[in-house]
């Protein structure tokens, strides 16, 4: 059997029961090891992902990009993967990754992997709402921010070389979870990125949802998907709207209830 590369996966975890134990296996086909650190599931999360063949490292949280970093003082290894619960190594990511390692020490300090959305009904968008997510890389020469909301790499991912086994993305069960999943989300960066003038989010807020809906659905190709990714987008679409909106109350909030 050809050894793993010397690659640690790290994956930050609050009751994702429903994910963790593939994810956990998935990820281990590349990885050397597996770290889950979790800030308190009450679902059996953490021990899913024991029996799955990861450590876990329990962990309140501290905000999402603090406990990245949190993850990353973790692994053993220099060289990461940065994953979520519901985003599954494909057997061909992880023989591209393979290669990689082959070759020796990867060149570049990050690449940028196919994120592919598994929908709940059919087969994977392959060839629709593509995105690259800069997901592997050295730590030694990057690090995730030390920030409570933001926990991207600071890289310009468009420039980063790109690998092509896909990395699978569960993203939601139905549109409900996933307006429920983008309203999460973007209340928590909404409270940590820099404020947007006040002129500005109101033209937004007037105008931007129709735009962030049809930018999707036409541009990224989703009108391949019928109505149902019509639907997609207006979740999508409506969770980037309501960070404008948070932006504006926080202007709101500043200035005593007036904006």
């Amino acid at each position: 059997m050809t050894p793993r590369p010397p690659l640690s996966a790290y994956f930050r975890t609050l009751n994702e029961a429903g994910h963790i134990e593939e994810s956990v296996r998935a990820a281990l086909k590349v990885a050397r090891e597996v770290i889950v650190v979790d800030s308190g599931s009450t679902d059996g999360t953490q021990d899913l992902a024991r029996a799955a063949g990861a450590t876990v490292v329990p962990n309140d949280w501290p905000g999402s990009g603090r406990q990245k970093r949190f993850a990353e003082e973790r692994c053993s290894y220099d060289w990461l993967l940065d994953l979520d619960a519901d985003e599954v190594v494909s057997d061909e990511l992880a023989r591209e990754i393979e290669e990689l390692f082959a070759r020796g020490e990867p060149r570049f300090a990050v690449y940028a992997l196919p994120w592919v959305t598994v929908p709940p009904f059919g087969a994977p968008w392959r060839r629709v709402d593509r995105n690259w997510r800069t997901k592997l890389y050295d730590r030694r020469r990057l690090r995730v921010p030390d920030h409570p909301a933001w926990d991207q790499l600071e890289v310009d991912k468009r420039r980063a070389p790109r690998l092509s086994g896909p990395l699978y993305h569960h993203a939601f069960t139905d549109i409900g979870d996933l307006t429920r999943k983008v309203e999460r989300n973007m209340t928590g960066r909404a409270k940590g990125v820099e404020q947007k003038p006040l002129a500005w989010l109101r033209l937004r807020i007037a105008l931007g949802l129709p735009v962030y809906v049809l930018k999707r659905y036409l541009l990224r190709g989703l009108w391949r998907k019928g109505t149902y990714g019509f639907a997609f987008c207006v979740a999508q679409g409506y969770g980037r709207w309501l960070k404008d909106v948070k932006l504006y109350e926080r202007h709101m909030r500043d200035r005593g209830g007036r904006a």
